[in-house]
């Protein structure tokens, strides 16, 4: 995980699109805004600005590492989450979303929690997935490719 900044909440500026987004981003990526690291958090920016999905599991990382880890208030929190709702579209998790991620911890040998992600992923119909915590090039299903924006 980044070193955050304290008290400090991204300026990810939002854009709206009516396309469906191709690319995904795992929890890792939109708190990277908040780092110290300025290459990770440029990179991160990159990503999230070029209109992507994220999951109700997303966001729920995200508040638990910020209130959790970062310390940031609830009203910051609230603000980075509308932020980046704004941004980046929000697949919702279902049984059926929980049923392929457990396929896929199986199938791939990943852990549950990355599997849900992947799984949020292909159900949202994207065929990037932009994480540090999976393989990088890693190949779920034939369709959706796992990618280290940091790499």
């Amino acid at each position: 995980m980044p070193a955050a900044r304290p008290g400090k909440v991204s300026d990810c500026t939002a854009v709206y699109s009516m396309a469906r987004p191709r690319a995904f981003a795992d929890s890792n990526i939109p708190l990277y805004l908040l780092s110290e690291d300025a290459r990770k958090a440029a990179a991160a920016r990159s990503v999230l600005h070029a209109h992507c999905a994220i999951s109700v599991q997303v966001l729920n990382e995200i508040t638990n590492v910020m209130h959790r880890k970062y310390q940031y208030t609830w009203g910051q929190i609230e603000h980075f989450l509308k932020t980046l709702r704004a941004q980046c579209l929000v697949e919702p998790l279902t049984e059926e979303t929980h049923d392929t991620a457990r396929q896929f911890a199986e199938r791939y040998q990943l852990q549950f929690y990355d599997a849900l992600i992947a799984a949020a992923a292909l159900h949202a119909g994207c065929d990037t997935l932009y994480s540090e915590d999976m393989h990088h090039g890693l190949l779920l299903e034939g369709r959706l490719r796992v990618v280290n924006p940091f790499a």
